[in-house]
């Protein structure tokens, strides 16, 4: 499975299944396109819980009308995600017969935690959008609890997918068969913890600056009222703190790479030969065996990727060519996903130290600009992680064991089956876009109580007051 397998294009060879290119494109499409959905599905209820307590708490009209505003987002958004989950739930088996069909008892175990997740997330998400003014205030409030949690646990479960495949363990093979499996220690193994919580704070940095910047934009065009304040300010909290962490539990996940996946570290750091200490290459592409128009620094390359001014960084000649990932690709998402984050950390840590000081940058047009901007970046270094990750594995979909060609299906249909999945994207694509701005003008009108997918009506009982 290969995330990023739109822009491995060039790997296909004229000797691979057919199924290959087709199978990689509407992967690639499929979870690069969900993952954004997902990311809401971790952190949205628990910035709604947020809002919705200092509602109750404090008898405070605008935190309640926020939480119910994002709610109704967040349904939409649900059901949305609802479709594209299950379109990947059938692409696993369509397009990628090889591993399924070969490691299916060893990867059923998180499939089925994931997908009871999903009812359990969807179950609560309709209680609570149900439940206004209809269920005492805290025990609704509660209803955000199950809902959350059945989103940090599927997410957890679909990487645990994802980190096998990096540190396959949990079953043996004898005689080409796989035997001994072990589907517990397969879930919970040896990458998985580190690469949930560099996905977790990732969530909560795409949620925090996405919704953070609906407000900016909002009070760039002079709606700067308690409601967008505090609309900015609750989700902005929550990416200020993820990006602050993030990079920190990004270096010791890099560092874990070093010792699993030398091949993949190599292609981070562009080094083509081993080198004792390593400098850090900015920029820069591999062109014939050669690194073109990078910018090298002595020994930080070392510092970052082994934790030591001296310790050698491996380099692509200590790996068979057959063996070596797609350096290039891998390399500048690699950096990409670093620069904006931490880009996205200095904003944070420049804002509120001019808070501390006294130094409201909200009013500013040029910080609300870049508020605004701050969004799409942490969604770009979200997908430009993954790239990294998923190119720098290949040319494996198993680590070591299977590799990705022999894994695809031998179907050349498959491109009609991709065809719908675009056709399919950009619908709901177009059909989200439309929903949630049509929601927000009719909110800015004064409709607050408009209808929801999973909620019978209106309410005349304010829930503050009660």
């Amino acid at each position: 499975m290969d995330f990023a397998g739109v822009i491995t294009t060039v790997l296909t060879s004229s000797d691979a299944p057919p199924g290959l290119l087709p199978a990689r494109e509407q992967m690639a499409l499929s979870l690069g396109w969900h993952i954004i959905l997902a990311c809401f599905g971790v952190a949205f209820p628990t910035m709604i819980y947020v809002v919705h307590r200092r509602g109750i708490v404090r008898g405070d009209p605008v935190a309640l009308g926020l939480a119910k505003r994002w709610a109704k987002v967040s349904a939409v958004l649900f059901a949305i995600g609802a479709v594209s989950g299950t379109v990947l739930s059938f692409e696993m088996g369509i397009l990628w017969p090889g591993l399924m069909g070969r490691f299916g008892d060893v990867l059923g175990l998180p499939f089925a935690f994931e997908g009871l997740s999903f009812f359990v997330e969807a179950i609560f998400l309709g209680i609570y959008l149900y439940g206004w003014d209809r269920m005492p205030p805290r025990r609704h409030l509660a209803m955000l609890i199950p809902m959350g949690l059945a989103g940090v646990v599927g997410t957890f479960c679909v990487i645990s997918v994802n980190a096998w495949m990096n540190n396959p363990t949990g079953f043996k093979i004898v005689n080409g068969e796989v035997t001994d499996v072990n589907p517990w220690r397969a879930m919970f193994n040896d990458g998985v913890y580190l690469q949930f919580a560099h996905m977790w704070f990732a969530a909560f940095m795409v949620v925090g600056f996405v919704v953070a910047g609906v407000y900016a934009a909002g009070m760039l065009k002079g709606r700067v009222d308690a409601h967008h304040r505090l609309g900015f300010t609750v989700p902005f909290v929550f990416a200020t703190i993820a990006a602050v962490v993030q990079p920190f539990i990004g270096h010791i996940l890099g560092l874990r790479v070093g010792d699993t996946q030398p091949s993949k570290l190599a292609a981070f750091e562009l080094a083509t030969t081993t080198e004792q200490p390593a400098p850090l290459r900015l920029g820069g592409v591999l062109i014939d065996g050669k690194v073109h128009g990078a910018i090298d620094i002595p020994k930080i390359g070392s510092l970052i990727a082994r934790n030591s001014f001296d310790k050698p960084v491996p380099g692509l000649d200590t790996v068979p060519a057959a063996d070596r990932p797609p350096v290039n690709i891998t390399h500048l998402a690699f950096q990409s996903m670093v620069g904006l984050g931490t880009l996205l950390a200095i904003v944070v840590v420049v804002f509120w130290i001019a808070r501390w000081r006294g130094h409201d940058l909200l009013p500013k047009r040029w910080f609300l600009r870049g508020a605004v901007i701050a969004g799409p970046l942490a969604i770009v270094a979200m997908e430009a992680g993954w790239i990294a990750t998923e190119v720098g594995r290949q040319p494996w979909v198993v680590w070591g064991i299977l590799r990705t060609e022999d894994a695809a299906s031998q179907s050349a249909g498959l491109w009609w089956s991709y065809a719908a999945a675009v056709v399919i994207y950009v619908g709901m694509t177009i059909g989200a876009f439309v929903v949630l701005r049509s929601m927000a003008r009719r909110w800015r009108a004064g409709e607050e109580d408009l209808p929801s997918p999973y909620g019978p009506g209106t309410a005349t009982v304010d829930e503050g007051v009660r």
